[in-house]
């Protein structure tokens, strides 16, 4: 089923700005994490149909059906490849095929270029995402958001931090940093640290804009760089694939306000909102929820509401 929507409002879906997420960089590549296939080896609890949940979807979806989740699988640990370049695997995918479990659904995982998933959903060619999307109030004016987990941001420097970089003084100031385009960290982080670093008569952060965190951790191994500000999710991967290599520094950036819960994304109005809600609020009350989380190392995150934003 690809869900239809009465309004496209293709214009805004086409926004760039739209795509500013809560980092969503990538780390290593999968065939360089080992760790992946013992986690997805892991099983989850079975989950059980939601027969209340089942009664929110759309008629013709309530006996069954196939919908389209869209992710970008080049983000360990939740959303990438196993090691045959093929299986998607990760925090996101579970719960995509958990939310169709409770729904009675099969749910069919698209691999989709992050700057490509609003404008897919847009053209109708998936139902939904799964991809660490911050809900901004750009998004909340096409997409419906439905909040199932809380990210946030790290840095993370060469073994040992010869820099003794941080996120909580001035140590950034005049330093090359990475930050993945069309991310928090670039859009509204970095900045701020720098207008600090200004403020008190420092050299802004030398920010250098890259299009994934695997590149930017293969430049901080050769020293063209001096750390990468990216989702702690992420970073946390790559450290634990890499201790060699890298030290994930501690504590997460402290944002001024709000904070790093991500939401599900719908077209406006769309006729499975309802139940995915329904179906996510099930899954955080079952077991099945937290062992997502835990099996990539993400037990932290869990939040104890899922909200529907609109």
């Amino acid at each position: 089923m690809r869900v239809q929507r009465s309004r496209l409002a293709a214009s805004v879906f086409g926004a760039a700005l739209l795509m500013t997420a809560s980092g969503c960089g990538a780390t290593t590549a999968t065939q360089d994490a080992p760790g992946a296939e013992a986690a997805s080896a892991e099983e989850l609890p079975q989950v059980q149909p939601s027969p209340e949940a089942i009664k929110l979807l759309p008629a013709d979806l309530q006996d069954g059906g196939t919908i389209t989740m869209a992710a970008d699988l080049h983000y360990p640990p939740t959303s990438f490849l196993a090691e045959d370049n093929k299986t998607p695997v990760g925090y996101n995918v579970d719960i995509a095929h958990l939310l169709g479990e409770a729904l009675g659904l099969e749910v069919e995982v698209k691999n989709v270029t992050w700057d490509g998933v609003i404008p897919g959903i847009a053209a109708h060619r998936y139902d939904f995402t799964a991809t660490n999307m911050t809900p901004t109030p750009e998004r909340l004016e096409v997409l419906d958001m439905i909040t199932y987990w809380s990210a946030g941001s790290s840095l993370i420097a060469a073994k040992d931090n010869p820099l003794d970089l941080s996120l909580t003084d001035q140590s950034m100031c005049g330093k090359k940093i990475a930050v993945m385009t069309g991310s928090s960290q670039q859009e509204t982080y970095l900045p701020e640290i720098s207008e600090a670093c200004e403020a008190n008569g420092q050299d802004p952060v030398d920010a250098v804009v890259l299009a994934d965190v695997q590149g930017a951790l293969t430049q901080l191994a050769s020293k063209r760089i001096d750390g990468v500000f990216s989702d702690t999710s992420q970073l946390a991967w790559a450290a634990k694939q890499q201790p060699q290599a890298f030290e994930l520094l501690s504590p997460q950036y402290q944002k001024k306000e709000g904070d790093d819960i991500v939401a599900l994304g719908l077209p406006n109005d769309s006729p499975l909102t309802p139940a995915l809600h329904a179906a996510m609020q099930d899954l955080i009350d079952s077991g099945a929820y937290q062992a997502a989380l835990d099996r990539w190392g993400l037990g932290a995150g869990a939040i104890p509401t899922s909200e529907l934003l609109k």
